[in-house]
């Protein structure tokens, strides 16, 4: 067995995750008040984490000229069904120019007309040279009052309950505890307050590709739902979790496709040359679905109709993909044809849970509070507010380090209140790093990490709308993948680690299994196909109004509890009342 050590670090602020919300709060925050001490705990390194690793080529959420907030509040609420959290959008389209403007003075090359005003790429969309965002980001995050503890897995929240006035307990998050992936030690952060910043959840499903390329995926294989299996266990209300997001993308590189149907205009396209995108829909889910459809009609493969570009739009689309996915690009170079010489044919990916994109995630206040006192979110975590992409993701951060600059003014430490509750933290952070050394122990394991994490791609796939059912799910597939998912949940707490980076992938399938689970019972609770593709389901293949509200869920004495709550417009200001 392992001699793993713990170290013990106090704090005033802790961020899980320190990808794009996470460094971008860490900065806000450090100006708003640098005698607030702040850590940021990142499994991967700042540097380079994240869902801005490889770099985009575009900021796709601003305001540009003769548009307004409210315009993109509509916008994201349309696209998503009217399922969405108008103040929290609201809030978030407000800040989208002035963190760009900040974004900007950080070194981010925007590319400029000859007026010297931004290149735009439609009304919401601006042209970037991206490759070093998240390098910039990083920096920005290093002030002198910030500590980045990086390669450190933030696996459990730490919690008191207390009694309020009537004798029900109130729980307050006290910080969190995490382990270093590259040495054999622990690590229990107390703070006044965590702020979750992690990613959304990648690999619930079965990939678009098999084998040694199977985490060749949209979304960064790395993000397993980490932030939302933490606040779920804890107890924390969730979200939307049934408006998954399934990108359209490149065919094997699985490589964005709105540089190519923005940048030149190209229309979706099946084998027969037939333009079908306006017989679905143009919403983000209706070009999926489309696709999806025309290829279960006989009319695949489908394409975005490039070829007859002119060479300069190629060019554009060959520089474009070297700032994001340089696999496309390469594609075409190892190929000799480039766009404009053919189509480029595209497919749907598997499904993903990411609040950046669609609803999913924490069911938070206006200013970012999740429902456990202590507790924030942002980023793609966070829920209710779709279409946030990176701009979003810098303005969620932005309002939430103000809110916390504001809840941490008054002077206080990590240390519980009575002697009752700093006796039960401790009880409940021994408990963890236990559970951390039974997983290392040298006790042999019928099953490996990989296997259960396969096992679990394949009961998704095949019974809760993957790829091989075309995104289809009934309810009684829904039954047989959470009887069979609860089946994997005790087979994965028995597995064992011989490294610190094996112990990684057990709590990572230990995260999507708890994902997993939430999903199923928001999916089962929406009885109608709201989203086609993204919530196709077969047993009520229409919109029902009486739906027309959010799916909420609470994680309670091993069981999750739906909650259906009314719809927030953009006017109105919610605090949490239960």
């Amino acid at each position: 067995m392992m001699n793993l050590k713990t170290e013990y670090i106090t704090a005033d602020l802790l961020i899980v995750g320190g990808g794009t919300a996470g460094c971008y709060a860490a900065r806000v925050l450090s100006l708003l008040n640098p005698d607030i001490g702040v850590v940021i705990a990142e499994k991967a390194n700042v540097k380079r984490s994240g869902c801005l690793a490889a770099g985009v080529n575009a900021l796709n959420a601003y305001i540009t000229e003769g548009h307004t907030p409210e315009d993109y509040v509509v916008y994201a609420a349309d696209d998503a069904g009217g399922i969405v959290r108008g103040d929290l959008l609201l809030s978030i389209a407000r800040e989208l120019n002035g963190v760009t403007s900040d974004l900007e003075s950080l070194g981010l090359v925007i590319l400029r007309d000859e007026n010297g005003k931004y290149v735009s790429r439609g009304w919401r969309n601006i042209k970037i040279n991206g490759e070093n965002i998240k390098p910039l980001l990083a920096s920005a995050a290093a002030r002198p009052n910030v500590r980045i503890f990086n390669n450190v897995n933030i696996t459990d929240l730490l919690w008191t309950d207390s009694p309020d006035g009537e004798g029900r307990p109130i729980r307050k998050i006290r910080g969190a505890a995490g382990f270093d992936v590259l040495s054999e030690k622990a690590y229990v952060f107390r703070a006044r307050a965590v702020l979750i910043a992690t990613g959304g959840a990648a690999g619930l499903y079965r990939p678009n590709n098999p084998g040694f390329s199977r985490h060749k995926m949209w979304y960064p294989p790395f993000n397993t739902g980490a932030g939302y299996a933490m606040g779920i266990r804890a107890g924390a209300e969730m979200t939307t979790f049934e408006m998954r997001f399934i990108a359209l993308r490149c065919k094997d590189t699985i490589a964005p496709t709105g540089t190519i149907a923005q940048g030149v205009g190209a229309r979706q396209v099946n084998s027969r040359h037939e333009i079908y995108e306006h017989k679905y829909g143009l919403r983000t889910s209706e070009r999926l679905w489309g696709t999806v459809t025309e290829k279960s009609l006989g009319n695949g493969p489908c394409y975005l109709q490039t070829r007859g570009i002119d060479k300069t739009a190629e060019e554009d689309l060959l520089r474009a993909y070297l700032n994001m996915a340089p696999s496309q690009t390469l594609k075409w170079l190892e190929n000799g044809m480039g766009p404009s010489e053919e189509n480029v044919e595209i497919e749907g990916t598997e499904p993903y849970i990411v609040g950046g994109h669609t609803a999913s995630g924490y069911w938070t206040d206006t200013e970012r509070r999740t429902t456990i006192a202590g507790l924030y979110a942002a980023g793609d975590v966070a829920g209710g507010a779709p279409q946030k992409y990176v701009t979003g993701a810098l303005a969620e951060a932005k309002i939430v380090a103000e809110t916390i600059n504001g809840d941490l003014a008054f002077p206080g430490d990590a240390e519980c209140s009575s002697e009752s509750e700093d006796r039960a933290l401790a009880e409940r952070t021994a408990g963890i790093i236990d559970t951390y050394r039974r997983h290392l122990s040298d006790a042999t394991a019928v099953f490996s990490a990989g296997e259960i994490e396969e096992a679990m791609q394949k009961v998704m796939d095949q019974y809760a709308g993957g790829i091989s059912s075309g995104y289809q799910y009934s309810l009684a597939g829904l039954r047989v993948a959470r009887e069979r998912i609860a089946g994997l949940v005790p087979l994965a707490e028995n597995l064992r680690a011989s490294s610190m980076y094996e112990l990684l992938q057990i709590y990572e399938v230990k995260e999507r299994l708890t994902v997993c689970q939430a999903l199923l019972a928001h999916l089962e609770a929406r009885r109608e196909t709201r989203w086609h593709s993204f919530q196709e389901n077969a047993d009520y293949p229409e919109r029902n109004d009486e739906f027309r509200k959010y799916v909420n869920s609470r994680y309670e004495n091993g069981e999750f509890h739906i909650i259906f709550r009314p719809l927030i417009d953009a006017g109105e200001r919610y605090e949490h009342q239960n």
